[in-house]
């Protein structure tokens, strides 16, 4: 972030914290009170989370973080030589992707507001940038593979992009691939994987970007076929899996969806053959591996953040670290990876703020986020690069949850690959899963 911009001073969490109405949460200006009374020096900021329902674990870092971006700027923004005052509207998609276009669709005609945030799962990200690109305002977006947010929003491969307004920054498929190809390397087995997916905008991109490119890699995959979020009996897709001799099992499911297939899977013995169970969407979070007990320990995941990242947070004046522990103290929960995610995003929104020259000039704030480059939590973004217009990767390392030598946590997740991600270091190796560890 560039020198000189943030300016550190105190406001109370009462001046903070202004209410609550139809499910959008004003937080207090944060700038000068000389600024209060000139809307013009005002950026309105929307920010859009499942904060309740299903998904709410992937917001449970917001008050803190939020907090953390307070208190760096509590005095506004400078830009090019003009002082501004910055408010936050928070809106709750009840993990409902009819109710996340409408809480978007509020903040924009009710708060007219300058910049969109959203994060978490195509089921937030998607509908919150559709209402975004339907209005003309800038939506900027984290945590969905990025080609479900631009295939899976109607954009075509070899077409213009379809998009004005919307961007996002996000692992991708081919990240999913590099990554599960090095980190399975790492345990022996019959290289046959049984693959269940959703009837979703995560399911069907997997299926038809990741199978492939785990067949040439010399993967047999055995897909049991779509089914929908919220079913209670895997008994079909789990008799497949012990039938084909799966040793391998990767999934990425609605996440609570994933112990009701798991502990099936236990029960009806194929848990005791799998030699890696692989996930992605579910098993982001301490307090699902926590529910799980003994059947958790050993699972595997792709982590988009760690607290053992070498990348600092702009936005929060935090380094990776520190951005865990202080979670940890805030909230008396483990760290977990969404809120260095979210960190990410707080961090380049503000950038692209600055770079813009212009911030309340929705085209300047546009096209100062097409050429946005800039340190983040997670490491750096570059929407110069692609992979498509409207979209900047960012790396995957691979994890693994393990029984927590010392601490006050159950479960350690610890880095076991990085070959999609070579500026963090791997701390442990992997190891095949065994129900009880």
């Amino acid at each position: 972030m560039s020198k000189n911009t943030l300016i550190r001073s105190s406001v109370s969490r009462r001046q903070f914290i202004k209410g609550a109405s139809g499910g959008i949460v004003s937080l207090g200006l944060l700038g000068s009170s000389s600024l209060f009374a000139n809307p013009d020096n005002v950026i309105r900021i929307g920010y859009v989370m499942p904060r309740s329902g299903p998904l709410s674990s992937f917001s449970q870092g917001d008050d803190f973080l939020l907090k953390q971006v307070h208190k760096q700027l509590a005095n506004g923004l400078n830009i090019n030589g003009v002082q501004y005052a910055l408010e936050f509207f928070l809106g709750d998609t009840q993990s409902s992707t009819i109710r996340a276009s409408q809480v978007a669709s509020d903040l924009i005609n009710g708060k007219n507001i300058d910049l969109m945030l959203t994060s978490s799962t195509p089921e937030t990200v998607n509908p919150v940038a559709d209402a975004c690109e339907a209005a003309g305002v800038p939506c900027l977006s984290t945590t969905a593979p990025w080609e479900s947010f631009y295939y899976g929003r109607g954009a075509k491969p070899g077409q213009p992009s379809p998009f004005k307004w919307t961007y996002h920054f996000c692992f991708g498929v081919a990240d999913f691939a590099k990554l599960y190809i090095d980190q399975w390397s790492k345990v022996k087995t019959n290289n046959r994987v049984g693959m269940l997916l959703p009837n979703d905008a995560d399911g069907n991109s997997i299926r038809h970007l990741l199978i492939p490119d785990l067949e040439k890699a010399g993967y047999t995959v055995i897909d049991a076929g779509p089914y929908e979020d919220g079913a209670s009996d895997f008994s079909q897709q789990i008799n497949l899996f012990k039938k084909e001799n799966c040793e391998i099992f990767n999934t990425f499911p609605f996440p609570p969806d994933f112990p009701v297939f798991w502990r099936q899977a236990a029960q009806k013995g194929y848990a005791q053959r799998v030699k890696i169970s692989q996930l992605a969407k579910a098993g982001l979070f301490p307090a699902e591996l926590n529910s799980l007990g003994r059947l958790g320990y050993g699972l595997a995941a792709g982590a988009y953040w760690h607290k053992d990242f070498p990348f600092a947070s702009g936005s929060t004046g935090l380094s990776s670290q520190q951005i865990a522990s202080g979670f940890e103290k805030s909230t008396g929960k483990q760290w977990d990876q969404q809120v260095g995610a979210t960190a990410s995003l707080f961090d380049a929104a503000i950038e692209a703020l600055i770079q813009s020259n212009a911030p309340k000039d929705k085209v300047a704030l546009v096209m100062a986020i097409t050429k946005l480059r800039t340190e983040t939590a997670v490491g750096i973004i570059d929407f110069t690069k692609g992979p498509v217009p409207n979209c900047a990767t960012t790396g995957l390392v691979g994890v693994q949850w393990v029984k927590a030598q010392q601490g006050p946590w159950e479960f350690a997740l610890n880095i076991v690959s990085n070959a999609d991600h070579p500026l963090v270091k791997v701390t442990n190796t992997m190891t095949p899963y065994r129900i009880g560890g």
